[in-house]
């Protein structure tokens, strides 16, 4: 494809679903070029360079997160849905977790998301800086569920590109960590109640579990303060 017909959003498009599939280590122009059919120096024409697409396509992926209504649902719905968002979003983009060490990511699509985020604070009763720091909490809480599932997938990929067995070595080492957590009380009522491949994951239910005491600490805040009438329970 010639480098005039190419345009940013095709090339954007394009590397989100290289890095989907292969992960930050496997984006580079040249794939990338391959993909669009179009040289590589083309490529870098629209967007210069590669941490410069890796930054245009991170802010992107927040375009796909659905702003509720505020106008039709109370706060913590709305918070509720945007959170749930968040967490698909970066599941769907694993590569988007492992690129925050690396990367500042800004943009539209980024400021999108956050600005709404703040009316859901606001409109819970909020007030400036506290809007922000409802927000991160929130933010930091998804990020952390979301890192837990993208360090699988990039282990997974690294495994087998060098060749091994990745679901195999996976197993094996769940089994030794098995074994050491039998020594532990706690543990080893958890071990046998669950075969030892479920053994490192989380219960079910543990986003949801999680998000919900979040939010009942946010309305017990905001109950606390004097002179504010009873809110109703939506929990």
């Amino acid at each position: 494809m010639p480098r005039d017909t190419l345009t940013r959003e095709q090339i954007v498009r394009t590397a989100i679903e290289l890095l989907d599939a292969e992960g930050l280590e496997g984006l580079n122009m040249r794939s990338l070029g391959a993909r669009l059919d179009s040289a590589a120096t083309a490529v870098y024409w629209h967007v210069k360079s590669k941490d410069n697409l890796i930054t245009l396509a991170g802010d992107e992926v927040w375009n796909e997160i659905e702003l509720p209504d505020l106008s039709v649902v109370d706060w913590r719905t709305a918070a509720t849905a945007m959170a749930t968002g968040l967490y698909a979003m970066f599941t769907r983009h694993p590569w988007l977790v492992q690129a925050f060490g690396s990367y500042l990511f800004y943009g539209a699509g980024k400021a999108r998301h956050d600005d709404h985020g703040l009316a859901v604070y606001e409109k819970a009763g909020f007030v400036g800086a506290e809007a922000d720091q409802a927000g991160a909490a929130v933010f930091m809480f998804v990020l952390g569920n979301a890192l837990g599932e993208s360090a699988s997938i990039t282990l997974r990929r690294r495994l087998s590109r060098d060749g091994g067995d990745a679901d195999g070595l996976i197993r094996k080492t769940i089994e030794r960590a098995s074994d050491i957590a039998m020594q532990f009380p706690r543990l080893r009522t958890r071990v046998e109640a669950a075969a030892a491949a479920d053994y490192a994951s989380a219960p079910d239910k543990s986003f949801e579990f999680g998000l919900r005491a979040i939010f009942d600490g946010f309305e017990d805040q905001l109950n606390a303060r004097p002179g504010t009438p009873a809110r109703e329970d939506v929990r």
